[in-house]
This record gives structure tokens, sequence and C-alpha cells, in this order.
């Protein structure tokens, strides 16, 4: 079982919440699940170095609130706000809705699967070597507060022909455990001889009362 769905989605309400926020009826939830992942794609492109982990959004019937956890909010913001100005504008436009961005600062990147995945892909990106990339990754979340920590890389590994896998693990995370707050997060690094697949792993250990719920 907890090799076979996402550790995230099998533990709702238990240590993690819906990303999306909002209620709808058969015929508009469609359409609202379709402009929500565009949404979420579109701040993704246009944010692209800004340490994003974590994109919220929460409908009323007049506003869209967004609320985006990232480990560099400077970067997002701006100088006296601009770049956040802009950003507001360019989605009204661009969606056609009254869109409200709440800034959220990730106080532990390092223990942040999504952002040490990217990390990872940077680094590979950078003709890194993966496996170096990987134990840095490792350990830098260990260091950090991890308990256990899981990183899967596949795909084309230093170019070869056959594509394979590697795990690198340290720690204990224990999947089958719904009270056990486990953080994950997939990522891509493109590189000249194709697509490399990272998977991250993070245990920080169990939650019991349903107020830690993050």
């Amino acid at each position: 079982m907890g090799q076979k769905v996402s550790p995230k989605t099998i533990r709702l309400q238990i240590t993690h919440t819906w990303p999306g926020k909002w209620y709808a009826r058969k015929k508009k939830y469609t359409e609202l699940l379709v402009r929500d992942i565009k949404l979420r794609n579109r701040i993704q492109e246009m944010l692209p170095d800004s340490g994003l982990s974590k994109i919220e959004i929460e409908r009323s019937a007049k506003k869209l609130l967004v609320t985006l956890h990232s480990s560099k909010p400077g970067i997002i913001i701006g100088k006296q706000g601009d770049q956040i100005e802009a950003l507001k504008k360019k989605l009204h436009v661009e969606f056609d809705e009254q869109v409200d961005i709440q800034i959220k600062e990730i106080k532990k990147p390092d223990l942040d699967a999504k952002i040490m995945a990217d990390s990872m892909a940077g680094q590979i990106e950078r003709r890194i070597a993966y496996r170096r990339a990987a134990k840095q990754c490792v350990q830098k979340a260990i260091d950090a507060g991890a308990i256990g920590v899981k990183c899967l890389v596949s795909g084309r590994l230093n170019g070869v022909e056959i594509a394979r896998r590697e795990y690198f693990k340290q720690g204990n995370i224990p999947l089958h455990t719904f009270r056990a707050d486990i953080d994950f997060a997939k990522s891509t690094a493109r590189t000249t001889y194709g697509a490399i697949g990272i998977k991250m792993w993070i245990y920080k250990g169990n939650i019991y009362k349903l107020d830690q719920v993050m």
C-alpha cells in the first residue's frame, strides 16, 4: 500500500489538507479544477527561481485567494512590492478573475521535499553528478532535523543507453503509518540526453492532533 499511492493523498486530514479549498456543483467542478491546474502551472512558469513549494487556492463568490509557500519570498515580492503587483495584474488579465496573493515563508527549506527535489534537479541540469547531488540533499535534510529521507532518481543516468533507477536512503520512513508526517514531491531535470525523474520523501515525525495538520 505504501508504495502504490501518494503519501500525501492517503494522509489527507491526518497530516495534510487539500491545496484547493472551494466547493462547486457537478457542472462547475470540472471547469474550476482545470482552471486551478492552469493557474498553478502558470505561476510556476512565471516564478521559476523563487523556491516555490506549494500553491494553495481558495475561492469565494468574488475573489480568488492564492497562497504561495516559498523559501525566497523576497524574489516574489520584489522591490517595494512591484513584482507581486505585476503578477496580480498578469493573472487577472489571463484568467479574468480578481486575484489576491498571500506569501508564506518556509522557515526550513531543507525539510521541504519539493524544494529539495527542485534543488537536486537544478544540480543535475548543471552537470553535477547525480549521486553527489542526491547524497548532499539527503544529508542536508537529515542535518535540518528529518528522521528519515529517501530519494529516487530514474532515467538515463550519466547519459547511458539503458535507463535505470537508483535509491538513496537514510533513516526511517514508515510509509504504512498514517500519522507519520511524510512530505513527498516530484521534480524533473531536463538534460541534453533526456529527462531525469526525481522523487523525494522526507519524514519529520508523527502527528497526533488535528490542530497540527499543515
